[in-house]
C-alpha cells in the first residue's frame, strides 16, 4: 500500500514526467513475479540480465530493445502431439506467456543474448559517446598565457 501521493510533483514540475511515472510503476502492488530474474554487474559498464525461462525454446522467446526499454516476451506454442501422449495430472512447471519490461539508462545497449540450461542471458553495455565523456582541461598560469600572447604579437609585427 502506498503512503504518499506524487500528484503535487506532477503539477509543479516540468520535464520530470518520466521519473515520476517510473516511481509510480515501481510502487504498484502485485508486481508480477514470473518469470524470476537476476540483474548482475559483470564489469564497470557491463551488466547481465538472467531470466529463468525453463520450458521455452529459442523460437518462443523474443527480445526487443526500443529507446530506453528492454522487453522480453515468451509465448508457448500449442504442441498438440504432446497432449495426445500423456494426461497431465499436476502442472508445477509454469508454461504461461509472459512479458517482462526493463527500463534502461541512457547509452545502455544490448550486446548479446543467449539461452542455455533454461536461462536466458542478456548482456548489456553502457557505451557513453566521446562527446559526453568528461575531459580534463589543462590549467595554465597567467605568466604562460602572457608569454603566448606576447609571442603572437611579435609574429604579427614581423
Amino acid at each position: 500500500m502506498r503512503t504518499y501521493d506524487l500528484t503535487p510533483f506532477y503539477r509543479s514540475t516540468v520535464g520530470f514526467d518520466r521519473l515520476f511515472s517510473l516511481l509510480d510503476r515501481a510502487t504498484l502492488d502485485g508486481s508480477p513475479g514470473y518469470p524470476p530474474y537476476n540483474i548482475e554487474r559483470t564489469a564497470e559498464n557491463s551488466y547481465r540480465i538472467t531470466v529463468a525461462v525453463s520450458g521455452f525454446s529459442q523460437g518462443e522467446l523474443s527480445i526487443v530493445a526500443k529507446e530506453n526499454t528492454l522487453t522480453i516476451k515468451g509465448e508457448k506454442t500449442a504442441n498438440e502431439n504432446a497432449k495426445d501422449k500423456a494426461e497431465v495430472l499436476y502442472r508445477g512447471i509454469a508454461a504461461r506467456a509472459f512479458e517482462r519490461v526493463f527500463q534502461l539508462a541512457d547509452y545502455v545497449v544490448v550486446k548479446n543474448a543467449s539461452l542455455e540450461n533454461g536461462l536466458l542471458h542478456v548482456d548489456l553495455v553502457r557505451e557513453i559517446p566521446e562527446a559526453k565523456k568528461p575531459r580534463s582541461i589543462q590549467i595554465s598560469t597567467s605568466a604562460q598565457a602572457a608569454q603566448v600572447v606576447d609571442g603572437s604579437a611579435e609574429k604579427a609585427a614581423a
